[in-house]
């Protein structure tokens, strides 16, 4: 099946945010089908350099197929987590560029097994070539970590009642396919939210398990603050609650403001080494109608400080 056209989420703002010099060194970390990409690349003169990640070896091909013989470009397929692990970042970054979560071709192509809304294997790993799939996490897990995964990652209310469903259902014979738990889910708990699957939250929680993608993020943005230059800039795009406020945190972590309650001790700011430019952003009400996937979408953009 062709893939529908990948549309880049606030391409303007991100890449705005970023402030790209014509001779700088960025990094786009999740490269997904290069909109964000070819932005800052439209913005590089002969000298600057912009550096492509990305843990899906379908992108890593669009990639190279895109950008293989622009000697600016270089590509690693890689998480984003592991970018100062590679040594085209070592001479430092003048920008860092996070669009998280999963990507529409990964949505749009139901082998995948990201989506509900086509029956196909249960798998959501954002590279195949390793680790353990959605449908091999339900099948060894007990039932108290995948309670778990469904409440913290998806923040679903009857995390409980599907878990012990699952494990049931299970003792029959394996969940492997998208369609199967979705049912399964709608039976459990029905429609309660209008316009919205009743399966949404449990696949999040499952993708997110899966992927490890709050631990990655985590560990990227540590790497990307070492790698990045005084004055460099990270400009981070997040799906949901959990991820954005991670990247709140951490900004306001590294920006040197004092921690700690009211009631109890001052504790000592560390020093500043991050400053939010400026507020959250969302896309416009246009970009929303245009593109339902944004709608969701987060902007927060930092600076590192000398």
């Amino acid at each position: 099946m062709a893939e529908r056209q990948h549309i880049p989420v606030m391409l303007n703002e991100a890449v705005e945010g970023l402030a790209v010099r014509a001779g700088g060194r960025y990094l786009d970390g999740t490269f997904g089908r290069g909109g964000h990409a070819r932005a800052v690349l439209s913005r590089l003169g002969p000298d600057g350099r912009l550096l492509l990640m990305d843990r899906d070896p379908q992108a890593i091909d669009t990639a190279q197929s895109a950008f293989a013989n622009d000697p600016r470009v270089s590509i690693r397929h890689a998480n984003f987590s592991m970018l100062a692990e590679w040594d085209a970042t070592a001479a430092g970054l003048d920008g860092v560029l996070l669009d998280l979560g999963v990507s529409s071709p990964q949505l749009d192509e139901a082998s995948r097994g990201f989506s509900f809304l086509a029956d196909a294997p249960l798998d959501m790993r954002m590279d195949p070539t390793q680790g353990e799939s959605a449908a091999d996490f339900l099948q060894f897990a007990d039932e108290r970590e995948i309670a778990d995964v469904l409440w913290l990652y998806g923040e679903e209310r009857f995390s409980r009642k599907i878990a012990r469903a699952i494990v049931e259902l299970r003792k029959e014979s394996p969940i492997a396919r998208t369609g199967e738990l979705a049912a399964l889910v709608e039976r459990l708990i029905g429609r309660r939210e209008p316009g919205k699957h009743p399966a949404t939250r449990t696949f999040q929680a499952l993708r997110i398990r899966v992927n490890g993608e709050l631990d990655a993020l985590e560990r990227g943005l540590d790497a990307a603050l070492e790698r990045l230059k005084p004055g460099g800039r990270m400009a981070v795009i997040s799906f949901h609650s959990l991820e954005d406020r991670m990247v709140k945190q951490f900004i306001r972590d590294h920006s040197g403001r004092v921690q700690g309650s009211r009631r109890g001790p001052p504790v000592a700011a560390a020093p500043a080494r991050l400053a939010a430019v400026g507020k959250a952003q969302f896309p416009s009400e246009a970009e929303q109608t245009a593109n339902p996937r944004a709608r969701s979408a987060v902007l927060r953009v930092a600076e590192k400080l000398a």
